[in-house]
């Protein structure tokens, strides 16, 4: 019995006022038997027969009891029960991103995310910038009633200087000496792993995709951290961004082959996640790609997630769908290293075997959290 999942969206200003689901498991012994529910500020217990456990919330966030509705329970799923909550607000440093993590004038070490090896060692940029959108060049037609005047100009950087898109970053090669996968393509792998870590632009250009690099400053040492838990949290941060910046929340996840492997509609991103680390059924699974985000000292993990909607689209799978949204103007195309394509969809496809049943599916879209 316990706690299992709580998904919180805030409504109101502080202290925050959340639509919570939680989801509780009656003890195995009395499976069928009646489950008597008590909630309070701080806590919920679930008695049955002659046991009784509680699931306890974690610091800083409180109950509304009175506002408690919904209580039933589903085949396969357990307990479902709605409750209001109230929070405070999370730290506004709490979002790390990548324009966030280059600033001009300091020394930068770049490393394998995969391995730790170091592929640049100790640059410092004069300048950091962030690249127009990808489509930029196809939405100037649109604007100019003339030929495209910058159909051959070229946004390449100098030496001290790092231009930014929004899932990779291109760097002045002319010091280093990346590895090519092979003389018939431009992928650039790692010398210790062979992860591709981007690919050549130009002769002096590289574009490095951020989910294959970590960066950090000279004088601090390489801090490793899951794959599956990078990958998550950066393709998270990007969504966020690109919500916030441009009021997009449909994506279309393509690999550096030029197929489209996920489609990704954002639902919400300020989602909280409060999972007991008793009896969870789901935390083998849930917590192998959330436990470090926001670490708990306690008997409850919380983290900070947003909340998606996919579909997959290997092996010609919703290709229909596909082909609707990438002749969309209001989606945005996302690219990343294929076999980076493919670990995000095994991300999301444990994710949601991770959820009850009942709510895996919403409009034939697969439901998904994810952590940053």
């Amino acid at each position: 019995a316990g706690l299992r999942k709580a998904a919180a969206r805030p409504d109101g200003p502080f202290p925050r006022q959340t639509s919570s689901l939680f989801l509780l498991s009656a003890p195995a012994e009395h499976p069928s038997g009646p489950v008597e529910v008590s909630v309070s500020a701080d806590s919920l217990e679930v008695r049955s027969g002659g046991s009784c456990e509680a699931a306890a919330l974690p610091a800083g966030v409180r109950l509304a009891p009175s506002s408690c509705r919904g209580l039933r329970r589903l085949r396969g799923d357990g307990l479902h029960l709605r409750v209001r909550l109230r929070r405070p607000p999370p730290p506004a440093d709490l979002l790390f991103t990548l324009k966030e993590s280059l600033k001009p004038h300091k020394k930068y070490i770049f490393y394998c995310q995969s391995c730790g090896d170091i592929v640049v060692k100790d640059r410092k940029f004069l300048r950091v910038l962030p690249l127009p959108s990808e489509n930029w060049s196809d939405l100037v037609e649109e604007w100019c009633c003339h030929p495209n005047p910058f159909a051959r100009s070229t946004l390449h950087p100098q030496h001290d200087e790092c231009f930014f898109g929004d899932t990779f970053f291109l760097l002045n090669s002319r010091s280093e000496s990346p590895v090519p996968e092979s003389p018939e393509n431009t992928r650039v792998v790692c010398k210790r792993c062979k992860t591709m870590l981007g690919e050549t632009v130009s002769s002096d250009t590289i574009k490095y995709y951020n989910t294959e690099v970590i960066i950090q400053p000279s004088e601090g040492s390489f801090s490793p951290t899951p794959r599956s838990q990078f990958v998550q949290s950066m393709v998270a941060q990007c969504l966020l961004e690109l919500s916030s910046a441009k009021s997009t929340f449909r994506f279309t996840v393509k690999g550096d082959n030029g197929k489209t492997y996920i489609l990704i509609w954002l639902l919400n991103s300020d989602t909280l996640l409060v999972e007991s680390l008793g009896n969870s059924s789901s935390l083998s699974v849930f917590t192998l790609f959330g436990d470090i985000f926001m670490p708990s000292s306690g008997p409850v993990g919380t983290w900070n997630a947003v909340k998606v909607l996919y579909q997959p689209c290997i092996k010609c799978r919703n290709k229909d769908l596909a082909d609707a949204w990438e002749n969309d103007m209001g989606v945005h195309p996302l690219k990343f290293p294929s076999e980076t394509c493919l670990e995000l969809l095994l991300i999301l496809g444990l994710s949601t075997a991770s959820l009850p049943p009942s709510l895996r599916c919403m409009n034939s879209f697969q439901v998904r959290n994810s952590c940053y």
